[in-house]
């Protein structure tokens, strides 16, 4: 390598020191060996001002609707890759991206890069590239799998391509009209809007599966308070993801919607708390959190009787919990992704006896993750044809068939071929019916608010502190917004 890159490296990875806290969260060390290649490799690229400009006027002409797809499928060709950063956890979508989403990109001869990498990393790296005045055209990340918290740092850092998706071809696929109620799910995200800066890629609920060998189906709780009778009954059989993974923040999310102390579910948790009063969030969460600490004893590890919590486990990640609910140990799991256990089922990893449950009745979090590209993406032509390509209906009903992620596009907008091909293509849900999955809805809450939740659940629950939980919860609600 040549001592300016080495130089030029250096210089960029220490910008990883000043960077904000919040978002500074390498977790393992396969993630700090990605990021150090990459922002090496990044530091020996040309990063010239002629780059910057092209990028420049190629960016604000295409958000004007100015330049035909045929021009930017000929610039996607002649930068020759894309760089694909995304979630490598389920060795099913690893097994996709390779067999479907490569070759579809692939066919406009664009090279496709695929990083597996927690999206924290990648976000961080494309903040290291702006502290190291990599600006347009001049990054590292071109394409990045996305949503919640993650999008919203870089939306309020003004490090996203811009209104991008709806002047894709396949945006007809979307419901993008503002109003149209059908279409908050694509214009949202965590109670941030997307303003067309990412495209929705898939549909996921959160729900709870349990196996009918152990629990009988119309045995299963319903509610939060029928789990803390069935807990006590069965001490040691129940755990979740800790938080700050994303199932366990989920999990109290949920937890937070049916206890909340005015009876209005979701409601209050969708504003930004940095419009709000900390007391006020603090009255709010507090019932959810007693809970936590009530049931700990009666958590796997726990001692068994209240007065006695033990050393309860709360796994670190969902393969951690699915493992143990396959093993035996606890008789409920959890997840994003209603079709789940069908594909588990088929692949043999779970018994037949294994369903899906509607759980809480009060509402079951929805969202939608999304396809962002950064603002200083080094290829930015090529990413745009990738978006379009995975937001094909081809796309999304392979990625449904394959491993079972519910379309992020919106079926009702594709023609009755389609749709049939679709309707036939959804795999079982096992144990619910649509119709109630579709009933129970539930968004999810702000995104300023996932930090707050996380920050909470560690000082009060994980550390067991004694400090008084509105000053817990306004400390990290300071935090957050300040």
């Amino acid at each position: 390598m040549p001592d300016i890159c080495i130089h030029k490296s250096l210089i960029h990875l220490s910008v990883f020191a000043i960077l904000p806290t919040e978002v500074l969260t390498v977790r393992s060390l396969s993630a700090v060996i990605l990021l150090l290649f990459l922002t090496i490799l990044s530091a020996c690229g040309n990063g010239s001002g002629e780059d910057a400009a092209d990028a420049a006027a190629f960016r604000d002409a295409f958000l004007a609707g100015e330049l035909a797809w045929d021009d930017v499928l000929a610039r996607a060709a002649d930068e020759g890759e894309v760089e694909f950063f995304h979630w490598g956890g389920s060795e099913a979508l690893n097994a996709w991206m390779e067999s479907s989403a490569r070759p579809a990109i692939e066919a406009f001869d664009i090279s496709l890069n695929l990083r597996r990498s927690d999206t924290a990393d990648a976000v961080n790296l494309i903040l290291a590239d702006d502290a190291s005045g990599r600006g347009l055209g001049q990054g590292t990340v071109d394409l990045v799998w996305i949503n919640g918290e993650n999008f919203r740092i870089l939306r309020d850092r003004g490090l996203l391509f811009g209104s991008f998706a709806p002047r894709l071809p396949n945006a007809r696929y979307f419901f993008l009209d503002p109003d149209d109620l059908r279409s908050n799910v694509n214009l949202f995200d965590f109670g941030t809007p997307t303003d067309g800066a990412e495209m929705p890629w898939a549909a996921f609920q959160f729900i709870f599966r349990i196996d009918t060998a152990r629990i009988a189906a119309d045995e299963a709780p319903v509610s939060f308070a029928e789990l803390e009778g069935w807990m006590r009954d069965n001490p040691g059989r129940f755990s979740y993801v800790a938080p700050p993974h994303y199932i366990g923040t989920t999990f109290v999310q949920t937890l937070m919607y049916e206890m909340n102390p005015d009876g209005t579910t979701f409601e209050p948790f969708l504003a930004d708390p940095a419009d709000g009063d900390p007391a006020e969030l603090a009255r709010l969460m507090e019932p959810a959190f007693d809970w936590l600490r009530r049931v700990e004893p009666f958590v796997l590890g726990g001692g068994g009787e209240d007065g006695r919590p033990g050393q309860p486990i709360y796994p670190a990640t969902a393969s951690a919990l699915q493992s143990r609910f396959v093993s035996g140990e606890v008789d409920f799991d959890m997840e994003f992704g209603v079709y789940d256990v069908d594909r588990d089922i088929r692949s043999g990893l779970y018994p037949q006896t294994v369903q899906n449950i509607i759980f809480p009745e009060t509402g079951m979090i929805t969202d939608k993750s999304f396809l962002a590209i950064p603002s200083n993406a080094p290829n930015p032509a090529a990413a745009l044809v990738a978006v379009n390509a995975l937001s094909s209906p081809e796309s999304h009903l392979s990625k449904l068939v394959e491993i079972g992620y519910a379309p992020g596009l919106d079926v009702p907008l594709l023609d009755a071929a389609m749709q049939d091909r679709f309707a036939a293509a959804a795999p079982d849900l096992r144990g619910v019916r649509a119709a109630d999955l579709a009933a129970r809805e539930a968004p999810n809450v702000n995104a300023g608010l996932v930090d707050i939740i996380d920050a909470v659940w560690l000082e009060y629950i994980a550390e067991r502190s004694r400090r008084a939980f509105a000053d817990i919860v306004e400390e990290a609600w300071r935090s957050a917004v300040e």
